[in-house]
């Protein structure tokens, strides 16, 4: 195949950009390379395979068909209580339960009312609930009729995915002695990013240029936020830089790397887990070395984990269940639903937490400041907890009265919740953990790459350095030759601009330069090997550019 027909220099200037905006001109670039020829008209060359992005193509079916049998029953509730033409009135509490049984003992064929009464009754049983009051919440919920009250999460709803997050996220086994875990929903996995970061400034927990750590490689927004000019925060890297052997990274952290979290001066670590894009768990050897460092010399370290792929590896355990009272912990349901659209998420933090106990211990001009902030939600607003101060602030404290994720959204959270607890939510968890897997292998059968083995690996993504390829097939001399002549980009280039492949530069995780993302979720499972083919092919080219140079 030719080189890009692209210059270094361009592709130089280009290589600045978020990896997300230069997925957007890759995606150009290989729409381009689909394109007619002349005299080849109505026959495409070539075929976009973009896995640059993480948009699962599997949508859990069940929970969203409970979902709208739900709906169903709603409008019944909401009938019987005023009919005028397109009018109803708001379900009642009074008997919801009974009626829900009448309603789908006599809609016996309605799509999802199977698994919805299922679900209701599971969560009657585990969680105790008083079913009027349950069987109300979610009625008037999917209604959509009221506002958010508690407008951090719904009572009922909180319960269930407490229950979820135990189950899926600490291994069914939740700390002890830190207290409930208190959760916010919120629209997604970056809102409850953003509220993190601005909350913790706004409570002067965090100020501008602090230090703070980031676990890297790790998904580009951790990256780019701390250097926006709201937080200009000091930046220390810890790398997962450990090599399994010549050319094969193992993308694990080595000791001395996590032992930069010891520096008092270090306020905050932030990490994904498993990795983005690496996909793997956090190691128990790692998860204990953080432990050793809150137990003895960074005690006030805030951890935020984002463990959105967690019910990928089999027993996954966050570290919020290993260090809670450190440790806010987000979660979003995108993923593992193929609910991107949805956006659903929570913020979880301990009763019993460093935040709570940093803002009580704050010096008495800034918990002035703190009472004047808050002291129209509350006549004693240094009680109001840092939960709920994030959704506070998440509303401009004045319009906290109208806060929260909208009632349908925590509806569809709780139905996801609760299929996850049934045996057919289980069965799906591995149909979905079985498809990345398969795709994985594929993608390296195709390419001919080497990867390390780990019963850790998410493999949602998957991170493969062309550059340690290049030695590990043909030494360091090719590696070499690869930095001197090309932009670490120029692979991603060629492989959009001849095959129509669209991939992510793992450089913009904070990965190796030389490294690409491959998300294993978004397209058909034969599609990796093909992409794996021009991979390896485009590997393929440089080495013969190299045998040519040399001779």
């Amino acid at each position: 195949m030719p080189k890009t027909t692209f210059s270094r220099e361009e592709i130089k200037s280009y290589a600045q950009l978020s990896p997300f905006e230069l997925k957007d001109m890759f995606i150009r670039i290989a729409q381009t390379a689909q394109a007619d020829e002349p005299g080849q008209k109505g026959k495409t060359q070539t075929q976009m395979l973009n896995a640059g992005r993480g948009n699962p193509n599997w949508v859990a079916t069940g929970p969203r068909e409970a979902f709208h049998a739900l709906g169903y029953f709603a409008l019944a509730e909401s009938r019987r209580v005023w009919t005028a033409d397109d009018l109803g009135g708001m379900p009642e509490k009074v008997g919801a339960g009974e009626r829900f049984d009448t309603f789908a003992r006599r809609h016996p064929d309605l799509p999802g009312i199977d698994l919805l009464v299922k679900c209701v009754a599971y969560a009657v049983e585990r969680f105790g609930f008083d079913k009027d009051a349950f069987v109300h919440e979610l009625t008037d919920s999917s209604i959509g009729d009221n506002y958010p009250v508690p407008d951090r999460i719904l009572e009922h709803t909180q319960e269930i995915v407490r229950g979820y997050v135990s189950d899926e996220m600490f291994a069914g086994n939740p700390p002890d002695g830190a207290g409930k875990l208190s959760l916010f929903a919120t629209e997604g996995g970056t809102a409850a990013m953003c509220y993190i970061f601005d909350s913790l400034m706004k409570n002067g927990i965090l100020r501008k240029g602090d230090r703070i750590a980031l676990m890297v490689p790790v998904f580009t927004p951790y990256i780019e936020i701390p250097e926006l000019d709201t937080y200009e925060f000091d930046v220390v890297r810890v790398e997962a830089s450990i090599f399994a052997e010549t050319g094969v990274r193992e993308w694990r952290y080595p000791a001395e790397e996590v032992a930069k979290l010891a520096d008092p001066a270090v306020k905050l670590v932030c990490l994904v887990n498993p990795s983005n894009p690496p996909s793997l768990a956090l190691s128990e050897r790692v998860a204990g070395q953080i432990k050793d460092i809150v137990a003895t010399s960074n005690p006030n370290l805030i951890i935020v984990t984002d463990d959105v792929y967690g019910t990928f590896v089999p027993g996954f355990r966050s570290i919020a269940a290993d260090l809670p009272r450190n440790t806010l912990l987000v979660y979003s349901y995108s993923k593992h639903y193929g609910a991107t659209g949805w956006r659903l998420g929570v913020i979880g933090l301990h009763d019993d937490n460093v935040v709570d106990a940093m803002i009580a211990g704050l010096p008495a001009e800034e918990k002035d400041r703190l009472r004047r902030r808050y002291g129209t939600l509350s006549l004693e607003p240094e009680k109001i907890r840092f939960i709920d101060r994030l959704v506070a602030d998440s509303r401009q404290v004045a319009l906290n009265h109208t806060a929260g994720l909208s009632l349908p959204q925590q509806v569809m959270m709780t139905l996801f919740s609760l299929f996850d607890m049934v045996e057919e939510g289980q069965a799906y968890k591995e149909r979905i953990r079985g498809i990345v897997a398969r795709r994985l292998g594929l993608l390296l059968e195709g390419a001919q790459m080497k990867i390390a083995e780990d019963p850790k690996r998410a493999a949602y993504y998957i991170e493969l350095d062309l550059l340690a390829e290049a030695e590990r097939v043909h030494g360091k001399d090719f590696a070499a030759y690869l930095e001197k002549n090309y932009e670490p980009v120029d692979a991603l280039f060629r492989l959009a601009e001849q095959t129509g492949v669209v991939l992510l530069n793992g450089g913009g995780f904070d990965g190796p330069q030389w490294s690409v993302r491959v998300s294993l979720a978004n397209l058909d499972d034969l599609d990796y090997l093909k992409i794996g083919h021009h991979l390896r092919a485009i590997f393929n080219d440089y080495a013969e550019e190299w045998r040519t140079a040399k001779a």
